[in-house]
């Protein structure tokens, strides 16, 4: 990073910060800090502060990323401020949401290596979950569920949009979406909680789905406290999903899961009674035991923040690799040890997770976050994206295999 652009940077930062400080007794605890130490080193904690503009390409930390031997790691598209969920297009056209820097929704375009990236929703609150179907892209915001008809062949002129849903509950945390169509036709979307630790009310911490108008709607699963990504195995067609754990028990636990929906609408994952199948909440889950609800399919690491995730279906990936799932950890922002990266979850033919195993790392250099992945997303040629909303960038990772060209699907 060139020294202008840290220094400016710097001082944005410095401006927020003094800023925050100022404004600290004149307004409500923030959602984030609920719960928090009022002493110590997590005290002191504090969310990670976004970048105000994306990183210039020559700047990106893609030198600095490491996958396993005969992968290769590039920087496929940059400038695509707070770049978070990605979803492909019949044509090709790569759309990706952003969150609380951006309130857009990108449209990247492969002009022959050279990508183009337009707007086509802006000013829109937390648009974090998009999802493509039938040419129309769907976008999810905390409160609704919109749907930009013929999208593709109106890039430059986005039509009005239609509301297919409204009536998500309020919540000022973990009130952002994802988006999934699943094999039944249905439309996926996740309530989280609307607090770290609490009872919530009926229909939040929870999956639902409905049909494609948004009608029909129905709990796919309970007691999840905050998904951000979800994928249905290419196998069976079942619902796999990361949820994040609550904070501020310790550095080391919870920890937050995948985990593997069964048996749709009669499971519940726990919260805020059991976290990771392992603990009793020290506030909550007082006459109440873990093995009463669906433990885990696996554990991703205390404060992880597991956010997209996908099942490998692609052919240039090694055999090994086939059905396996990406998973995206944005790292912790209130654990002292920063840690983020995208790992990859082996599965045998009972669809159980063997081992979870770090796949692209990198994204810490000195115990400072220089990326944070959010999302994966597998390209028709078999190839991986990742988006990375700390740089506004996106990074392909292909195989190449012994002598270095690019494997065929």
């Amino acid at each position: 990073m060139n020294g202008r652009l840290s220094a400016a940077r710097a001082l944005v930062i410095g401006a927020l910060t003094l800023a925050c400080s100022t404004a600290q007794a004149e307004r409500p605890e923030d959602f984030w800090s609920v719960g928090r130490p009022k002493e110590g080193q997590s005290y002191k904690l504090a969310p990670v502060s976004a970048f105000p503009v994306p990183t210039p390409a020559d700047q990106l930390p893609t030198p600095r990323l490491k996958v396993p031997e005969g992968f290769k790691v590039e920087t496929w598209a940059s400038d695509v401020l707070d770049a978070r969920m990605m979803r492909e297009g019949a044509k090709g056209t790569l759309f990706v949401s952003s969150l609380f820097v951006a309130n857009k929704v990108y449209a990247v375009l492969d002009k022959g290596g050279r990508r183009e990236v337009k707007v086509v929703v802006d000013d829109t609150a937390l648009p974090n979950g998009v999802e493509f179907k039938d040419g129309a892209l769907y976008v999810a915001t905390p409160r609704k569920i919109l749907r930009f008809d013929d999208i593709e062949n109106r890039l430059d002129s986005p039509p009005e949009p239609v509301v297919v849903y409204e009536g998500f509950p309020p919540s000022s945390q973990h009130g952002w979406k994802v988006l999934k169509f699943g094999p039944d036709g249905k439309l996926y979307a996740p309530v989280g909680a609307p607090c770290n630790i609490c009872v919530p009310d009926k229909g939040q911490a929870r999956i639902l789905r409905m049909k494609p108008d948004g009608t029909g709607v129905e709990t796919v699963a309970e007691g999840v406290r905050n998904s951000v990504g979800f994928d249905f195995d290419p196998r069976s067609g079942d619902l796999w999903f990361t949820d994040n754990q609550r904070d501020w028990v310790s550095d080391d636990m919870p920890l937050d899961e995948l985990n593997h929906v069964t048996r749709p609408g009669k499971q519940h994952f726990g919260f805020p009674y059991c976290h990771s199948g392992l603990m009793v909440d020290p506030e909550f889950g007082g006459g109440r035991q873990c093995s009463e609800f669906s433990p885990p399919a696996a554990l991703l690491g205390a404060h992880a923040a597991p956010l997209g995730m996908r099942f490998y279906t692609g052919r240039m990936f090694p055999e090994k690799y086939r059905d396996a799932i990406f998973i995206a950890r944005h790292g912790p922002w209130n654990r002292p040890q920063k840690d983020a990266d995208v790992a990859v979850a082996f599965l045998n033919d009972r669809r159980e997770v063997v081992t979870v195993e770090p796949f692209l790392t990198g994204f810490v250099q000195d115990d400072e976050y220089v990326g944070r992945p959010v999302d994966v997303h597998v390209m028709r040629d078999g190839s991986l994206l990742v988006s990375d909303d700390h740089n506004g960038a996106i990074y392909r990772v292909s195989y190449v295999g012994e002598g270095g060209a690019t494997a065929k699907p």
